[in-house]
């Protein structure tokens, strides 16, 4: 099993014990705070150099609308990014749905735009297979192997588990192996060399038309992956800021965040980089169904 899920673990341990203390204390208000350098966060749905490479193009458009220096910062998974928020090392960044709600208790991160593919702000988790492969269903999963993505990510662990749960399957009782690859790109690419059974990833639709496999394969390897279930849509991937950001500059990540999404260049960067279209207003009350899930999968949120 991956370092991220220890350290997801002992975050959620450290939250607990922070969630103690607040009953004992209560919190003085916070101060808002303007930064001169805006420190922008992104989460490595993918191949850790592609996003590097095509965060710059978005920290560059930042910097010019917001008129101040903006500087990125890379996690190697997703729990890096709630752990530099919560050490007030961001002030911004994309989250994974399932990363935002654990920055959200940890971290105080408010969620202010959602991301939009295919005209909705929702996606779906889906639990694939080899074409060729004979896994024809849910329950044909036991003793077989399985790639989750990370503990934290809603399409490739979160709601997966759930759906796996529902039809009675426990993946660390009845799967003979689990791995969490770490990025939705290197879990398709396990399913597709037969490293393991099968995997969760995330689509964009139900109809198999717009799954992570159409994304980051080849079109002559695309009809390679099958899938076997769809889970109940999730709303989508984030931008949250940091407590006490001030709120004159939230508002202007905001409004240059939506300009990117209304022009052709930032639309382009955004679809390079996350496969987003663009973004619209949402609230932290939007993501209760993803903190729902968390328990129901056992991750208790503190």
């Amino acid at each position: 099993m991956r370092n991220s899920h220890l350290r997801f673990v002992r975050l959620v341990a450290g939250a607990a014990l922070i969630g103690a203390a607040l009953l004992t204390f209560v919190q003085a208000p916070v101060e808002a705070y303007k930064p001169r350098v805006l420190r922008m966060g992104f989460v490595p749905s993918e191949n850790l150099q592609h996003i590097m490479r095509n965060a710059q193009p978005i920290v560059s458009a930042m910097s010019r609308e917001l008129k101040m220096e903006v500087v990125p910062f890379v996690a190697t998974d997703y729990t890096g990014v709630i752990e530099a928020m919560r050490a007030k090392k961001l002030d911004v960044a994309f989250f994974a749905p399932g990363a935002y709600v654990l920055a959200e208790r940890q971290a105080h991160a408010r969620a202010i735009l959602k991301a939009v593919r295919g005209g909705d702000g929702f996606f779906y988790s889906a639990i694939i297979t080899r074409t060729d492969s004979n896994i024809k269903s849910i329950r044909d999963l036991k003793g077989k192997t399985f790639a989750f993505v990370d503990p934290v990510s809603v399409s490739g662990a979160i709601y997966p588990k759930a759906l796996l749960l529902d039809e009675g399957l426990r993946p660390e009782r009845d799967f003979a192996q689990v791995i969490y690859a770490g990025g939705h790109d290197a879990t398709v690419l396990a399913v597709l060399h037969g490293k393991v059974d099968a995997g969760a990833t995330f689509s964009n639709d139900t109809k198999g038309k717009q799954g992570s496999w159409h994304e980051f394969l080849p079109l002559d390897q695309q009809d390679k992956i099958r899938v076997l279930a769809y889970t109940k849509p999730a709303p989508s991937d984030n931008i949250a800021v940091a407590e006490g950001l001030d709120p004159e500059i939230v508002e202007k990540i905001k409004s240059a965040l939506l300009k990117m999404s209304s022009t052709p260049e930032g639309r382009k960067n955004l679809m390079d980089i996350y496969h987003i279209e663009g973004f619209a207003p949402t609230t932290p009350a939007e993501y209760a169904p993803i903190r729902d899930a968390f328990n129901r999968v056992g991750h208790r949120l503190p």
